[in-house]
């Protein structure tokens, strides 16, 4: 299994649909699946590396498609999601399994992604880690 969740507490229907989103997103990097990022991540989003550097949902998706960003198997643990109207805020310790500019190892980031609901369907906007 490429994408996993463990620690999973009971959710409700609605914050179910934004784990099944995320981990959709984890699947979509893993697969290197061009349409389906596209899909999933909204025009203005950022993510924020842990060091600090900021990339364009363009600059990402190239970086993943080009194989500066190589990721393998990604582990969901303790998933919180709270939701307020159309927005939705994603925190979870990500175990990622990847090699990034060159370097292969096994990285848990404390993340947090915020989501918006476009159209009834959940949209990344931005992921910190």
């Amino acid at each position: 299994m490429k994408v996993s969740v463990i620690n999973k507490q009971n959710l409700r229907l609605d914050q179910e649909e934004v784990l099944q989103k995320f981990m959709a997103f984890q699947e979509a990097m893993i697969d290197k699946d061009l349409e389906k990022l596209n899909e999933i991540i909204c025009d203005n989003y950022t993510l924020r590396h842990m060091s600090g550097r900021t990339q364009t949902k363009q600059e990402f998706i190239d970086e993943i498609m080009d194989g500066t960003l190589n990721y393998y198997k990604s582990t969901i643990d303790n998933p919180d999601i709270r939701i307020c109207d159309e927005r939705a805020v994603f925190k979870a310790d990500v175990t990622l399994d990847a090699k990034v500019y060159g370097m292969k190892g096994t990285w848990t980031l404390h993340t947090r992604q915020t989501m918006e609901k476009i159209d009834n369907e959940w949209h990344i906007s931005k992921w910190d880690n």
